[in-house]
């Protein structure tokens, strides 16, 4: 029994999940957007059933009110006529329609009455009311004519001896001013979406200025930025600023240590190239002072991975410029290589800090390929940076772990004198702080490819 009524139970809420993941499929995806809508529907509802009620309840009720009058002043009129036939030229009930009942009368002879005209959808509820009305007042046939210009309706009875013709004003039969009140429900709803779309903009500009800040900060920018908005945007505002402060004092403290390390690691290592200076020439001194110098760039790469490039400023940078500079370099030993650049090659990042992520990526290319390739393409959105090269490349499960600090890989890409196993570790770890990565793939020329993605 329970199972059943589990099963039984599953089916609504299966369509509501899936009714709930249709909606959600198709609602805006934006703050603003969802916001706006959160004000919109609501004045939209709400006046769909203001109108809705109107038009049900207030506007037929009055039209037909005012049809039932037109009708009993028609029955009256048609009394009238067959009360007293022996009135001369009907003069007398001319006049009271014209004064009385404010119609203009017409006595025609006896004829068929026309055919039933087309009815107009805006008159179609004074139709329906007026013919209403008119079969309950009156035995005789009738015709309306409710679509004259000159805002007038034509009401013919069939007499057995004569054919009445009224023209009555419309405004008599049916409530035409109306629109007047949609006219101003429009106003009114025109008056309080601008106030909201206003509100509504300014409300979410500072929620824009804070995304933006957080992006420049994490593309490793300086930004200028102060909480504005609302109490809760400015709370967000302050946490962020205060987390951009505790990530500059953490890098200012690490730069000041590190720098204190390097100062004293440098002066031991000066003080060792001075005593093998002292010891002369010699195979083992010679030996020691390969290792000496070995030891001093390998401490320098240390360094510089740990330390970064954080105390540089953004400034714009052209990226094309410094693979000249490389590609020059790379020709004068020997080994051809290629630039194309596609789009704007100017980006704002910090110039050093790319210029040493490029000459890390070149440098580990000129080691391995005899022949190079550099592209640039600039789409509007993203700066992409293609290095080729023509050597033995790097097998797939390893591309990831050549990455890593201080990892080498097998003999055929690392094993070279001078070399620390950080070139790939020190770009990847610029790109990433200013907002971008490094992929490897295999290159069109058989080779490595690097691709450095930078945002603009």
């Amino acid at each position: 029994m329970s199972l059943v009524i589990t099963e039984v139970l599953s089916a609504p809420r299966q369509l509501w999940r899936r009714f709930a993941d249709w909606l959600h499929a198709r609602m805006p995806k934006g703050l603003y957007a969802r916001a706006l809508l959160i004000v919109i529907l609501p004045v939209v509802l709400l006046q769909s059933a203001v109108a809705y009620v109107f038009m049900e309840r207030h506007w037929e009720v009055v039209t037909y009110r005012l049809s039932a009058a037109v009708a009993r002043q028609v029955a009256a009129v048609v009394d009238v006529y067959q009360t007293f036939p022996d009135d001369p030229g009907h003069s007398q009930l001319r006049r009271i329609a014209a004064l009385d009942l404010n119609m203009e009368l017409s006595v025609l002879p006896k004829e068929p009455l026309p055919e039933p005209v087309s009815k107009k959808s805006l008159f179609s509820l004074l139709d329906k009311a007026l013919s209403s009305e008119l079969s309950r007042k009156i035995l005789q046939p009738y015709w309306i004519n409710t679509s004259l210009p000159g805002n007038l309706i034509e009401i013919r009875v069939a007499l057995n001896d004569a054919t009445l013709r009224m023209l009555v004003t419309r405004t008599h039969a049916y409530a035409s001013n109306s629109y007047i009140f949609f006219m101003w429900m429009a106003i009114a709803s025109i008056i309080i979406l601008a106030i909201a779309t206003s509100f509504l903009r300014n409300q979410i500009r500072p929620i824009l200025r804070l995304a933006r800040a957080a992006e420049e900060f994490g593309k490793g920018r300086d930004v200028q930025f102060s909480p504005r908005g609302a109490r809760e945007v400015r709370q967000a505002g302050n946490a962020f600023l205060e987390m951009k402060r505790r990530v500059e004092r953490a890098i200012e403290q690490r730069t000041t240590m590190l720098n204190g390390v390097s100062h004293d690691l440098r002066t031991i290592i000066t003080r060792f190239k001075l005593s093998l200076a002292l010891m002369g020439e010699g195979n083992e001194a010679n030996e020691m002072r390969k290792d000496v110098d070995e030891m001093e760039r390998m401490v320098e790469a240390y360094l510089a991975f740990a330390r970064g490039d954080g105390g540089e400023t953004s400034a714009p940078t052209d990226v094309s410029a410094i693979l000249r500079e490389l590609k020059a370099d790379t020709e004068r030993r020997g080994i051809s290589a290629e630039l194309k650049v596609e789009g704007d090659p100017t980006i704002v990042a910090r110039p050093a800090a790319i210029k040493r992520l490029l000459a890390n990526l070149v440098g580990n290319a000129q080691r391995y390929g005899k022949k190079m390739e550099f592209t640039v393409e600039n789409d509007g959105e993203t700066m992409i940076i293609h290095i080729d090269d023509d050597g033995p490349g790097i097998p797939v499960e390893r591309r990831e772990d050549a990455f890593r600090p201080f990892y080498r890989l097998d003999e055929s890409r690392n094993q070279d004198n001078g070399n620390s196993g950080l070139g790939l570790a020190i770009a990847r770890d610029i790109a990433r702080s200013h907002g971008g990565d490094i992929e490897l793939d295999r290159s069109p020329l058989g080779g490595l490819r690097a691709t450095v993605t930078l945002p603009i």
